[in-house]
């Protein structure tokens, strides 16, 4: 793992505190399912969705991924998608770069394509806008997680999804264009970062008891 990264999660972990005991139920439950799915199957598949697929989603996408390489953990795949498609917000974008993730882009245009890595061999998550049911996403077998309410009620079923869960995050999107935007942004990738971490150290914890 990068350098910065790795003391971001370390400082995030030291913080797990201060999450609140309803969400850590949320989170927990989740970390019991990916355990279980790991110790049947092998493998885990995440699909973050929230409307848009711009700003929540990856953000879980991204840290979700980098948080079970911190623990060590194999067999995790992440990816995000929405309702609709935009783009992935340049706030959101620099908001993953200040934590210490290295981003590239590969594509240009309304709807970019970034290239995520966590660390320098690591296989880089593709980071664009997209319907959770595109073809680069998983079709049937995933755990769908709702980070937005709007996509939470769009969606009451989610095709092909095993298990799904909701665990939602306030949009960032409300304070584009103030002068607290890039402090809003990265407060909510911290707190999406803090709880991934706090999933797949539960799910590390669990494993190393069987």
């Amino acid at each position: 793992m990068f350098e910065k990264l790795k003391k971001t999660s370390e400082l995030l972990l030291g913080d797990s505190e201060s999450i609140p005991e309803d969400r850590k139920v949320l989170l927990s439950e989740l970390s019991m399912y990916i355990k279980e799915k790991l110790i049947s199957s092998k493998e885990v598949q995440l699909v973050f969705i929230c409307t848009h697929n711009s700003r929540r989603s990856h953000l879980a996408q991204v840290w979700a991924q980098a948080a079970a390489n911190y623990f060590k953990i194999r067999g995790i795949k992440t990816y995000s998608g929405g309702t609709q498609k935009t783009a992935f917000n340049i706030s959101a974008v620099r908001a993953l770069k200040k934590a210490g993730f290295k981003i590239s882009i590969l594509e240009e245009g309304k709807n970019p394509k970034y290239k995520v890595r966590f660390a320098k061999k690591s296989e880089p998550s593709i980071c664009f806008s997209k319907e959770y049911n595109h073809k680069t996403n998983p079709a049937d077998g995933f755990v769908a997680i709702m980070t937005c309410s709007d996509a939470d009620e769009a969606c009451p079923v989610v095709e092909g999804a095993h298990y799904r869960t909701t665990i939602k995050y306030e949009d960032p999107k409300k304070f584009d264009g103030t002068e607290t935007e890039a402090e809003i942004y990265e407060e909510r990738s911290l707190q999406i970062g803090r709880e991934m971490l706090y999933v797949f150290k539960q799910v590390a914890s669990s494993l190393s008891k069987k």
